[in-house]
């Protein structure tokens, strides 16, 4: 097994179980990935004030600061982060809580070693999308109030700059390859075990819009196109 370098993916592994935290940390070293662990929400913290990390896997069911409520702090806080969060309730609506939060995927427990390999890695591989916008993406683009800089992630207002999470970089960087024209849902998910899952991407399309428009429920620049998709219109 080779000794991962400085370039490898750097993961967090946040759960209060000390039995699948180091099973986690051993699987995800033995599979190539640096590795560090935190038993809460508060060490997790800590650690992230020293390191800067490539992927949580953080777990919902937490004793003081949940996983949720976790996920929503960093989100505030400005943190991109990607997160993927680990939870024992499978429901439905309790993956788009964690989805609106701002966590980029969600797995319950128990799962599938493999599966989870197969989640981070497509967490992980959603970032190279971005890298293509960034060569489309000719400087700055106004939206609205703001400017959009796909270099550094950011909407830049007169008196505020918002950093986005990586999903919302992503989906701000598909739209703004072609502004004016309408970008599929396929297309946004670029091939990731997203796709189909329109849901979820309407999820993350509203955290966006909400960041973006002056009023989310009458947007004027992210604008759904029934059916098809959606479509960037920039300007004032």
């Amino acid at each position: 097994m080779s000794v991962p370098d400085e370039a490898t993916p750097h993961i967090l592994i946040v759960d209060d179980d000390t039995r699948i935290r180091e099973l986690l940390k051993k699987y995800l070293s033995d599979n190539g990935y640096r590795t560090s662990a935190a038993a809460d929400a508060a060490q997790a913290q800590e650690r992230m004030g020293a390191l800067t990390y490539d992927l949580l896997v953080l777990d919902v069911m937490m004793p003081g600061i949940n996983g949720l409520e976790f996920t929503e702090r960093l989100r505030k806080a400005q943190n991109s982060v990607p997160i993927l969060l680990l939870t024992a309730r499978a429901e439905v609506e309790q993956r788009i809580e964690g989805l609106a939060m701002g966590a980029d995927d969600y797995l319950p427990k128990p799962f599938e070693p493999k599966e989870l390999l197969l989640r981070i890695h497509s967490i992980l591989r959603r970032a190279a999308p971005v890298i293509e916008v960034k060569q489309a993406v000719e400087g700055p683009l106004k939206i609205g109030p703001w400017v959009f800089n796909p270099e550094r992630e950011e909407l830049i207002g007169d008196t505020e700059t918002v950093r986005l999470t990586q999903a919302e970089t992503r989906l701000l960087k598909a739209l703004a390859r072609t502004p004016g024209e309408i970008v599929t849902r396929d297309d946004l998910t670029d091939g990731s075990d997203l796709a189909g899952n329109t849901r979820t991407i309407d999820v993350q399309m509203n955290r966006l819009r909400r960041k973006v428009e002056i009023d989310p429920r009458n947007p004027r620049h992210l604008m759904t196109v029934r059916g098809e998709g959606y479509v960037l219109r920039p300007g004032d």
